[in-house]
């Protein structure tokens, strides 16, 4: 990986830890799969109308939305909103590197090199170190359903890669544009018409600060340039990355929401940088030596 992209892909993983903090100001406000369904549509409107076509078939699009706008953002507001707070969310979200690189492995057979795998294992054990000491109180329900959402960014990651859009902002945008419609239809439905107005009709600036930061930073910039890096490297290359969500989030925490960090948790985020850079190492080629013959015996 080109050290540009490994710096884009850091850049990434710091906006979306930021994220988990933002989407709990935004749940104060507004509910859930709204909350959710506004993000999508302020990212799609206008823009939908400033880009070009995705340049992908459309199933992809439509794929795509529903995995990881739909479904994926769709359980993680849930998930927050039933009891998940946004440190342990933004950790137990990580899960999606094991969905996604068994995805790839059957789908793209994609195979992971070992380092990467020693890596994950490193990164993983960190992420376990960092669960332990945050401490399991939330609800099973809500758990699940931030894993259920990390299951479905796995296959959101895979079909991206397998579609390879060749401009991944124009591809974010229309993606959002189809993720949009059904979840307002699902807000109105489960959430109720009333609810939803309520909320529309006391939203606050901070509401409205945070449906701008998750539609236009974390959703358009985030994600452009993470389906920018998807298009260009192998998902199991990739997603590794996403292993520093949950350490960006922790130190989000600590500054915006005045969080404390022990040192177990230094720690586990150490465990958690060096199984990423295991990850981004590559085994170069041997290059054979020539051996010149010997004139004159």
């Amino acid at each position: 990986m080109k050290p540009r992209d490994v710096v884009i892909a850091v850049f990434v993983a710091v906006l979306w830890g930021v994220n988990f903090v933002v989407i709990k100001a935004g749940l104060a406000e507004l509910p859930p799969l709204l909350f959710s369904g506004l993000r999508f549509l302020v990212a799609a409107v206008p823009a939908v109308w400033l880009v070009r076509r995705p340049g992908v078939a459309w199933r992809w699009v439509v794929v795509v939305g529903l995995t990881l706008g739909v479904t994926k953002f769709g359980l993680v507001f849930l998930g927050m909103d039933a009891g998940m707070p946004a440190g342990l969310s933004s950790l137990v979200l990580q899960s999606q590197v094991i969905f996604t690189v068994v995805f790839a492995a059957v789908v793209l057979r994609e195979r992971p090199r070992r380092v990467q795998l020693l890596g994950m294992a490193i990164a993983a054990a960190g992420i376990v170190v960092i669960a332990f000491d945050y401490g399991l109180t939330s609800p099973l329900s809500a758990l699940l359903m931030v894993v259920g959402a990390a299951a479905a960014w796995g296959l959101a990651n895979v079909a991206t890669r397998y579609a390879k859009p060749p401009d991944a902002l124009s591809f974010i945008v229309w993606v959002s544009a189809v993720a949009a419609g059904p979840l307002l239809v699902l807000s109105s439905v489960f959430e109720g018409p009333t609810r939803d107005l309520d909320a529309l009709a006391h939203i606050t600036w901070s509401g409205v600060g945070a449906v701008a930061f998750i539609a236009w930073v974390s959703t358009l910039l985030g994600f452009g340039l993470w389906g920018y890096l998807l298009s260009r490297y192998d998902a199991s290359t990739v997603v590794p990355f996403a292993l520093l969500v949950p350490v960006a989030g922790m130190f989000s925490g600590v500054v915006l929401l005045h969080e404390t960090v022990t040192p177990v948790r230094i720690g586990a985020a150490v465990l958690v940088i060096a199984g990423m850079a295991a990850t981004t190492v590559r085994r170069r080629a041997r290059v054979p030596v020539e051996v010149p013959e010997r004139v004159g015996g």
